[in-house]
């Protein structure tokens, strides 16, 4: 094999492997999405428990942990905490959000 078939073949086998990144949807874009499928799952009926939520394995906000932890009861377990929480607002209207706690979606969105 020649020097300029080895080159050839070592610059087709680097295009090929150059795959342009997937295209991905903007950090604002998921969090009005997020939000919207929220509003709709509280219109269709109350959400699943902040304790369910956890026992699930999923994660909670630093917000949702402290009302977790509050006596409020089961009606104010299963609210949308993200409707009344600033992170929500910033990750809807900023492209780098600065959301930085852990298990907020919105800040997942903005990470990624």
């Amino acid at each position: 094999m020649s020097k300029r078939d080895m080159d050839d073949e070592s610059f087709f086998e680097d295009l090929a492997g150059a795959r342009p990144a997937e295209p991905r949807a903007p950090a604002r874009l998921k969090s009005r999405v997020y939000s919207a499928l929220m509003r709709r799952a509280a219109e269709e009926g109350p959400l699943r428990s902040l304790t369910a939520t956890k026992e699930a394995g999923s994660a909670l906000c630093v917000f949702e942990e402290f009302c977790q932890s509050l006596p409020l009861g089961a009606r104010f377990d299963a609210l949308n905490f993200c409707r009344a929480c600033h992170g929500r607002v910033v990750g809807e209207h900023m492209d780098r959000a600065p959301i930085f706690w852990k298990g907020c979606p919105y800040a997942d969105f903005h990470r990624h």
